[in-house]
């Protein structure tokens, strides 16, 4: 029997429609832009979200990265919240390649104020400072729960910070999930920002890659960092393939990956467990062991015995994650493993 896997959406396997797509998709040297399927999904992605132009990175975080080499110099500094994904789980790059000083906001909300963007920032041409250049958000917020910010939250900060002289960036790894919770168009957030990364292989279920959108001037300096850093692909057609029906027909779904996340959270909120109470629950589901109730580790060891995966947030922190495979049954299912589990 297969594992009920909600560790996180990037488990998701390509659909179908996605396998016969890359089967036959007409492929190119992508180094020397002749790859006309890549062409296509990155016209649409910058179609889609009203900016210029596109570019096909090998993941999110490279998408990421690049949008910090791209807007800032090295020496400079950056804005990023603690609890992001570009400070917390992309490896150091932002020091190890971009050679940036990052300066720390509270995102617990998913959103930082515009006060704590006034006390981190460094600028006015003071050698003492590595200035303030760009500012990073992320939407939606995925250590703060999952959680969507609209856009109208989203641009106080955005807004600020050009104010304040600096560019944005918007990690927007799972932008669709909060488009698809408040109804919203991806370009009322990308008209916001100065760039947006969005990964394909996540809630989407391509097998892989992101798009960075952003200005034309913008998007071919980061087309040449893309190839220093090995990013540079030939024949990758093959798996853009799948990332053009990822864009185009799996947005539309996300909702029932809401609706079975607010299940699963309902489900084990009745069974006593702490679930992590947020304002609007997209496709996440994190819940705090107590005193007295097993450590992450022992609990993932006791679900993952009974056929259920979930992913580890912390010592005494636990996440699951609802995507395209999971349907009410199988959110039904993990809730009484849970249970169980919790009961050993």
């Amino acid at each position: 029997m297969e594992n009920l896997d909600f560790r996180s959406d990037t488990v998701t396997k390509p659909t179908e429609a996605m396998r016969e797509a890359m089967a036959r998709a007409e492929v190119g040297d992508d180094v020397y832009g002749d790859d006309p399927t890549v062409n296509e999904l990155q016209a649409y992605a910058a179609e889609l979200t009203g900016m210029e132009a596109a570019l096909y990175a090998c993941s999110g975080t490279m998408g990421n990265l690049l949008a910090l080499l791209s807007h800032c110099e090295r020496g400079q500094g950056v804005m990023m919240g603690v609890g992001s994904h570009t400070w917390k789980n992309e490896g150091g790059g932002i020091a190890m390649f971009a050679g940036l000083m990052p300066f720390p906001l509270d995102d617990s909300s998913g959103v930082p104020t515009t006060e704590s963007l006034h006390g981190a920032f460094l600028g006015g041409g003071n050698v003492h400072y590595a200035e303030t250049t760009l500012l990073t958000l992320e939407n939606t917020h995925n250590s703060a729960g999952g959680v969507p910010a609209t856009p109208e939250a989203l641009a106080v900060p955005a807004r600020e910070a050009r104010r304040m002289g600096m560019r944005v960036h918007l990690d927007g790894a799972r932008i669709f999930d909060a488009c698809a919770y408040f109804d919203a168009d991806v370009k009322a957030y990308a008209s916001e920002v100065d760039s947006l990364q969005i990964c394909l292989s996540k809630g989407l279920c391509a097998p892989m890659g992101s798009m960075l959108c952003g200005g034309a001037e913008f998007i071919a300096k980061a087309r040449k960092y893309r190839k220093s850093l090995g990013g540079g692909q030939r024949q990758s057609g093959i798996a853009a393939a799948a990332g053009l029906i990822a864009l185009r027909d799996m947005r539309g779904r996300l909702k029932e990956d809401h609706a079975n996340a607010a299940l699963l959270a309902d489900l084990l909120t009745n069974a006593g467990i702490g679930v992590d109470e947020v304002p609007a629950r997209t496709n996440m589901v994190y819940f705090t062991l107590r005193s007295g109730e097993p450590n992450a580790d022992a609990l993932l060891s006791r679900c993952g015995a009974k056929g259920l995966l979930i992913g580890k947030a912390g010592e005494r922190r636990v996440r699951m994650v609802t995507h395209f495979g999971l349907d009410e049954a199988a959110v039904r299912g993990a809730a009484e493993i849970v249970k169980e589990a919790f009961a050993q």
